[in-house]
């Protein structure tokens, strides 16, 4: 099929089995992806990245040894970023975290990132969840990332060890508890004197991310560093 054969086809496609924006659920036009160019524009971006210490990073300064910590967004509740998460987890839509990864690459690339890190570690979901889902969202937005930075982004190193209970309306010592001991990193030798971007989907309270980054600190990494597609006020 040629190209222009290629183009009415997908017109046709696109005619009778719309594709609609994660975000709003409105139908895409023609040239847009997964979210309309109206949720990118309005989805409120975080600009953490060219706050060092913003509130993400102060929130967790303290619990663990940090360099950067950033997400893209702002996560409010009912918003589009919420929308466009539950898309991502619940709705087999992996490539929304590459895209929102190769968002947030070019951004970090633009702002002078692009030689601060040495490997991307998603954090990681147990194995019995990701059979259920398919994949790891987390690993699709560090994926996306690494596709902009040139780096290594894997899966390998660090595993969850045990299943947990969902967070979702747990305090935040409860969260702690849930998730303390549930995370291992497997070839500490990968881990070693390596800049470390770990990565998530949303951070609340950074129980989570403060336990795995924990066991990456422990495992002996050079820098830890913490990029999330969205994090709570």
């Amino acid at each position: 099929m040629n190209s222009s054969a290629a183009v009415i086809f997908d017109d046709f496609v696109s005619l009778f089995f719309p594709k609609y924006c994660a975000g709003c659920e409105e139908s895409l036009v023609k040239g847009e992806q997964l979210i309309c160019s109206r949720c990118l524009l309005e989805m409120p971006r975080s600009n953490y990245h060219l706050d060092i210490e913003n509130p993400f990073y102060q929130k967790l300064q303290g619990r663990l040894p940090i360099r950067f910590v950033m997400s893209l967004y702002k996560f409010v509740k009912a918003g589009r970023v919420q929308q466009v998460l539950h898309a991502l987890k619940y709705k087999d839509q992996p490539e929304i975290g590459r895209m929102l990864g190769n968002i947030y690459g070019q951004d970090l690339v633009n702002a002078g990132y692009s030689n601060e890190f040495d490997l991307i570690v998603p954090v990681p979901l147990h194995p019995r969840k990701k059979s259920r889902r398919g994949y790891n969202q987390s690993a699709e937005f560090g994926m996306g990332l690494a596709e902009l930075l040139n780096i290594e982004c894997s899966e390998l190193f660090l595993q969850r060890s045990r299943m947990t209970d969902t967070q979702t309306r747990k305090t935040r010592l409860k969260r702690w508890e849930n998730v303390s001991e549930v995370f291992e990193v497997l070839f500490p030798e990968q881990i070693t004197g390596r800049r470390i971007m770990l990565v998530d989907d949303v951070m609340t309270t950074g129980a989570t991310l403060e336990a795995a980054g924990r066991t990456l600190v422990d495992a002996g990494c050079q820098e830890l560093s913490i990029v999330c597609i969205a994090a709570t006020q």
